[in-house]
């Protein structure tokens, strides 16, 4: 039996999962990462824990499925993607923590350079902020003491863990336009954007095909000899592949820690309004293609807040079953900005805002607008895109927060649209896998078409929709006022 062996590499953790020849999970291993957050909302990850997780993780799984390391043909990767690092590429050990996606320590390097924004959007798709990885490597530069003398990488969090596997500095075309340097039409990192924000070219990686060959190794010994890493994705471009939205118009949305909805746009690339960007969705068989995203802060990670930090929730498993136990008549709203408002909004100073209770509201109903936060946050968007033309007749979900009745059927009402939800649930990890066995000729190109689905189906009135919406923008409103 041939296995693809893959690292998804995420906001909380470290899965590695094992795909058999037909592509179907044959095994799942997962170890979570401490999550750092200081006073000022700064939230960081240890470089070296995750890669040390990395190789637990794929130890873990070849002894819990008795896999003979031998029958692993490659490795694949996806990742958390604007997560920046800075490395010596010497000793081959970060300067400081990685700054995570979430974190916008950076927003007052993006304020300095507010007169460039046009040319920043006009070259990468992205609208200028603190977001991406340019203005946190920027960050780490002039923050970091002793850098002095040293070989610099500036790397994404795939790029890292192919330079510690490998000893390759590479990274792909999903998460090089995620960055704020790399120019989407030239297909190259821009110079002018370089030197805006003090990062030489060549501190950052090598661009290449996601479906390239981007070194081998054997994990430090872990299996018996050298394999390719043929697949990298971004996370979120992983889960479009595993999706199977390879046509123009088709479009997912992944629920995370945050989430992305993404709307596959082909070979030719469109400019957006200010709400929402343009990306590479990825570089396979010498072709690129390109994406239209809205990326959002909070939305998983809404129910962990509800569960840690609140105490309203014993599990987030709780969450959906209260919510349905709520007053359904209940207003209240909750606006989840703990660290600014993401698409397609972009306001990093906003601040939460839970409004709208009455004298009857309860656990039970904050609990449901915590819940239904998460659904108005990707309407949203995809009203965004809409405006852009790209109307959805249906939207793909997945993620863990998909495991949820309630949220999904909410969010099929919100949107007034069918959602479907594979019975697969890893699949920004299989995306990727995917693309590593079609590169190896071990899947079939269209083997993303097996995915089986439930699908929800709008249950709601267009009244009802308009009167919902119309509350949460009020509380939109009041909290960018």
């Amino acid at each position: 039996m041939k296995y693809i062996l893959v690292i998804d590499q995420s906001t909380s953790g470290t899965k590695a999962l094992l795909l058999d020849e037909q592509g179907d999970l044959a095994g799942r291993a997962d170890l979570p990462h401490k999550q750092k957050r200081n006073s000022q909302g700064w939230v960081s990850h240890d470089p070296m824990e995750i890669y040390q997780n990395t190789l637990a993780v794929a130890a873990r799984l070849i002894q819990e499925t008795n896999l003979q390391p031998k029958d692993i043909q490659a490795i694949a990767i996806s990742n958390q993607r604007e997560t920046a690092l800075v490395w010596d590429r010497a000793t081959g050990k970060p300067v400081a923590d990685a700054v995570v996606w979430q974190c916008g320590r950076a927003q007052p390097i993006c304020q300095r350079l507010e007169n460039h924004a046009q040319a920043v959007r006009q070259k990468t798709g992205l609208g200028l902020s603190p977001y991406f990885p340019a203005a946190k490597w920027a960050w780490l530069l002039e923050n970091t003491p002793g850098l002095e003398g040293l070989s610099l990488c500036c790397g994404t969090i795939d790029s890292w863990l192919v330079y510690k596997l490998t000893g390759q500095f590479k990274t792909d075309y999903s998460n090089a336009s995620r960055t704020q340097l790399f120019h989407i039409h030239s297909l190259a990192w821009d110079q002018d954007l370089c030197r805006l924000f003090g990062i030489r070219p060549d501190m950052l990686p090598e661009v290449c095909m996601s479906d390239s060959r981007f070194g081998e190794t054997d994990m430090e010994g872990l299996l018996p000899g050298p394999v390719p890493v043929h697949g990298v994705l971004g996370d979120s471009h992983g889960a479009l592949f595993g999706q199977g939205c390879l046509a123009p118009g088709m479009g997912k949305a992944t629920y995370g820690t945050g989430s992305s909805v993404m709307v596959n746009l082909g070979s030719r690339p469109v400019s957006p309004g200010q709400g929402i960007v343009t990306s590479l969705a990825w570089g396979m068989g010498g072709q690129v293609n390109y994406v239209l995203e809205g990326n959002i802060n909070y939305t998983g990670s809404v129910i962990q807040w509800l569960v840690e930090d609140v105490k309203l929730l014993g599990s987030s498993k709780e969450a959906g079953a209260l919510a349905a136990m709520a007053n359904q008549a209940d207003s209240t709203y909750l606006v989840p900005a703990f660290t600014g408002l993401g698409a397609p909004y972009w306001n990093p100073q906003a601040k939460a805002l839970l409004w709208g209770m009455g004298r009857g509201t309860g656990r039970a109903e904050i609990v449901k607008a915590g819940e239904e936060s998460i659904g108005f946050q990707i309407a949203d968007v995809v009203r965004a895109m809409s405006q852009e033309g790209l109307a959805l007749s249906q939207l793909r979900a997945d993620g863990g927060p998909t495991r949820d009745p309630y949220l999904m059927q909410f969010q099929a009402d919100i949107l007034g649209l069918p959602v479907a939800v594979p019975h697969q649930e890893e699949l920004s990890g299989i995306g990727a896998g995917y693309c590593a066995g079609i590169a190896l000729g071990l899947y079939p190109k269209d083997i993303s078409a097996r995915m089986r689905r439930r699908e929800y189906l709008p249950q709601k009135d267009q009244a009802w929709r308009e009167q919902r919406l119309a509350g949460w923008r009020q509380a939109v409103e009041m909290l960018l006022k």
